[in-house]
């Protein structure tokens, strides 16, 4: 049995990483909310087979997706006029198709995946993301919700699911090409 002491600290981690996905505090808090709820009323079902932040971040995904499919049917996506479009990243690659600039080494990428500093610069990183795009990489690459899932869920086609995706991944690379270098004035 989990103690809810133990439960109830894990608030801020969850919180953050919910509002890296939701980009909206309140929308964050309710999620983390009903999240600690399930995780005390089933606490007896935990294992310890894994940590204890890995077992709520886990309920946590299952609350963001529902979230998500809530803004969905909501309707609440920008319009496709905000998204970036491809050229602006043309910047990045030279004329042969390679990238301009190497991504400088970001040190062990499991450790750093789970290191606070990494949350912080995703969450930057995401919110600089036009809101829709962002979303669909959360979806994607954080919940590992299926391609069809996603664009059911926001009505969009697989075309326009594979084009949001490459310009978050576009995005995110750019970003943390930036911010993760001033990691070292840390």
């Amino acid at each position: 049995m989990v103690d809810p002491q133990a439960i109830e600290q894990e608030r801020p981690y969850l919180l953050r990483y919910a509002l890296a996905q939701l980009r909206e505090r309140d929308a964050a808090e309710e999620a983390v909310q009903e999240t600690l709820l399930a995780a005390l009323e089933s606490r007896d079902s935990f294992s310890g087979k894994s940590t204890l932040r890995t077992w709520l971040t886990s309920i946590l995904r299952f609350k963001l997706i529902d979230a998500l499919r809530r803004k969905g049917r909501e309707k609440l996506f920008e319009s496709l006029d905000d998204e970036a479009g491809d050229g602006d990243f043309d910047g990045l690659f030279t004329e042969d198709g390679h990238w301009r600039e190497t991504v400088r080494g970001w040190g062990g990428p499991e450790s750093e995946l789970v290191s606070k500093q990494f949350w912080q610069v995703f969450e930057e990183c995401s919110k600089v993301m036009p809101r829709r795009t962002a979303m669909v990489f959360a979806m994607r690459e954080v919940m590992g919700m299926e391609i069809a899932d996603i664009c059911n869920n926001l009505e969009i086609s697989a075309t326009n699911c594979s084009v949001l995706l490459y310009r978050a991944r576009m995005s995110l690379r750019e970003c943390f090409s930036i911010r993760w270098s001033r990691g070292d004035e840390r």
